[in-house]
């Protein structure tokens, strides 16, 4: 065990003066649905808003409110977070309870949760500092991609709906299949003068935003 928390702190490049911390943050409620990372993953979500928020805003002054929160979005979502927890490597560390352990692949809410609960166990274990130092280290390469702010399928299809029609998009939720752990969701969209386009996806977001990609490219957008 030591061993493994060893080498974990050498990837994050922080040595925890309390190493309990960095263990409750690895460790999943499927193992101990008592002590486990829920709360850590709760703080260390609030501590990266905090310093991405901050940065932005050293970085942008003079973007408008609209395109900060969407560089901000994009900075925070899950995709990101699993992203860089994958580079980490976090996967590997995580403790599971037996019904995940034979899971051939692990979903990108507990590997992105974990992430965030290790910032969490950082700022607890060392402060503000600390905590900024990670996140800077490893969500500078995307903070620098925000500086060209591609604009989503969804906001795209609505932009372009109000502006012809003064209507938002019709999303419909279709239906949910697929084993627990891997679900797949079926998603309708449609605009005035538009067919119904059905997107898929692991959650009913990526569902509607592959819904909206679809009617994008129909409409010739």
């Amino acid at each position: 065990m030591d061993k493994l928390i060893k080498e974990l702190e050498d990837i994050l490049e922080h040595n925890f003066k309390n190493k309990k911390l960095l263990h409750t943050a690895l460790t999943h409620k499927s193992l101990n649905n008592h002590l486990n990372n829920e709360k850590l993953e709760f703080l260390g979500d609030r501590v990266l808003g905090l310093i991405i928020s901050k940065t932005l805003l050293e970085k942008y002054p003079d973007e408008k409110e609209g395109m900060i929160d969407k560089k901000f979005s994009n900075l925070v979502n899950k995709k990101t977070c699993t992203d860089i927890a994958i580079k980490l490597k976090i996967k590997k560390f995580i403790f599971l309870g037996s019904s995940h352990k034979n899971l051939e692949r692990l979903t990108n809410k507990i590997i992105s949760d974990c992430l965030e609960a290790i910032v969490g166990a950082i700022y607890l274990d060392s402060g503000l500092k600390f905590a900024e130092k990670f996140i800077l280290k490893n969500w500078g390469s995307y903070i620098d991609k925000s500086k060209i702010t591609l604009i989503d399928s969804k906001t795209r299809l609505q932009e372009y709906s109000l502006k012809k029609f003064k209507k938002l998009p019709k999303y419909t939720f279709f239906k949910k299949t697929g084993p627990q752990h891997k679900p797949i969701f079926k998603t309708e969209v449609e605009i005035p003068e538009s067919k119904k386009i059905i997107g898929i996806g692991s959650s009913k977001k990526n569902a509607q935003q592959n819904a909206a990609s679809k009617l994008i490219k129909i409409l010739n957008i």
